[in-house]
């Protein structure tokens, strides 16, 4: 034996720890299999930790890290929750002050709006559906979808939004996001200041402020999306 570590330049240790190990491979690869099996039925939406808590609640208890290794070695990792570092490209990009401070609360329309961007997985692929919705009532002041999430898909749904308050829209209205890359362009600045809108934006780790909208998303994929995978873009827009 000592002569073979010599050969492969392998030290003792981990020539017993391979040996020790002989079913390891198949044994990642069986739960590699149960993990692809639950990242289909969510849309490719499991982050590891997410898919650690659920491999707990099936009697499968493995350390979150292993899960991570295991979703990265397979290509298992949530399509939708690896974040988009923000690039210059040219423009000057934008960060605001959050002004919530989780107060998330309205004593009359149109002061304080959340926006956000979710996906939702069709048939056809992928549409991504941005909505701005009232800290008054919780009403939906306007909601757009589109094949991209780009700043655009954002400006397409505040200037409905609007259009749709122009009589009502409180001086100093408060539209509060996370920090995607899409509420950070010089555009969007642009569009907002035209209107005479105060930008908010959550701070970094710390997405309370933004709940509010993030949940409306959430509530309609648990009840909806998640029943019944729509077959077509038209059936998600109806």
């Amino acid at each position: 034996m000592p002569v073979m570590w010599a050969f492969f330049a392998v030290s003792r240790s981990g020539c017993y720890a391979f040996v020790h190990r002989p079913g390891r491979p198949e044994k990642e690869a069986a739960l590699a299999e149960r993990i692809a099996q639950q990242q289909e039925r969510s849309f490719q939406t499991y982050g590891y930790r997410q898919m650690w808590l659920w491999l707990k609640s099936q009697n499968i208890f493995r350390n979150p890290k292993t899960v991570l290794r295991i979703m990265k070695k397979y290509d298992l990792l949530s399509e939708i929750r690896r974040r988009r570092k923000w690039t210059q490209m040219g423009q000057q990009l934008h960060k605001y002050e959050n002004l919530l401070s989780r107060d998330v609360h309205a004593d009359s329309p149109n002061r304080k709006w959340v926006t956000d961007i979710s996906y939702i997985h069709t048939k056809q692929g992928v549409l991504y559906r941005s909505m701005i919705r009232d800290l008054c009532d919780n009403g939906i002041a306007a909601c757009k979808t589109g094949r991209r999430q780009t700043v655009n898909l954002v400006l397409d749904t505040i200037r409905p939004a609007m259009k749709k308050e122009k009589k009502r829209v409180a001086a100093g209205l408060c539209l509060h996001s996370g920090q995607g890359f899409q509420y950070a362009p010089q555009a969007y600045f642009n569009l907002t200041q035209a209107y005479g809108i105060t930008l908010s934006m959550s701070r970094k780790g710390n997405p309370y402020d933004n709940a509010m909208a993030e949940n409306l998303f959430s509530l309609l994929k648990t009840e909806c999306i998640y029943r019944r995978k729509p077959a077509t873009f038209g059936a998600v827009k109806v």
